[in-house]
């Protein structure tokens, strides 16, 4: 009866230690997928968000040097070198540097720790804050696409090289933001620079 007992309590140790084992391989792959997921989510965030601004910047490109390669009166050339001055600093040095690409940095390893497949999709909407932040912030960032919209459709009214001049601003603040956003990227991974509020709503991603 002794030895009965210990091959039954040796058997209950064995598929106790199989069962451990078993639970740990599962969820080592529930974390290793949840890594995966979270690393295609950043990737996929700050990938798309410079993949936009590089697009609007190899659009508009051509049409500003095509307006400067022109002859320009005083006034053209006082309004371009003021218009690019002016973008430079308040697109792309208050917008994006100071405010914009940090948080959008942010969001982005915010993701990376949270992400779910619906946010990992719709990752650089995340990133430049359509969804999961604070009403306010979603206002102010579909606000802000729809002057965007308006203002493009302005420009693309004007003759030249009106336009031209007016777009060579804005090449400049767009150069100045992937610019500012990679650096931000770089030394934020570096560990080198704290990480910005990503303003994340309560019960989103936590």
């Amino acid at each position: 009866m002794g030895v009965q007992r210990q091959r039954i309590t040796l058997n209950r140790s064995n598929q106790s230690a199989a069962n451990q084992e078993l639970n740990s391989i599962f969820m080592n792959q529930q974390l290793t997928s949840r890594s995966l997921l979270g690393n295609l989510a950043f990737i996929w965030g700050l990938g798309g968000f410079l993949l936009l601004l590089a697009f609007a910047i190899y659009r508009l490109t051509p049409i500003a040097w095509s307006a400067v390669q022109q002859p320009l009166t005083g006034l053209q050339y006082v309004l371009l070198i003021g218009n690019t001055l002016f973008m430079a600093h308040s697109e792309g040095y208050k917008g994006f540097q100071k405010a914009y690409s940090p948080r959008v940095v942010s969001r982005a390893f915010h993701l990376r720790r949270h992400a779910t497949v619906a946010t990992a999709l719709l990752a650089p909407f995340f990133c430049m804050t359509y969804f999961g932040a604070p009403r306010k912030r979603i206002i102010v960032s579909w606000s802000l696409t729809a002057a965007i919209i308006v203002l493009i459709m302005i420009f693309q009214r004007l003759p030249s090289p009106w336009r031209g001049i007016l777009d060579a601003g804005v090449v400049v603040g767009l150069t100045w933001g992937v610019t500012a956003t990679l650096i931000i990227l770089f030394q934020t991974a570096k560990k080198t620079r704290e990480l910005a509020d990503p303003e994340v709503a309560p019960g989103v991603l936590t």
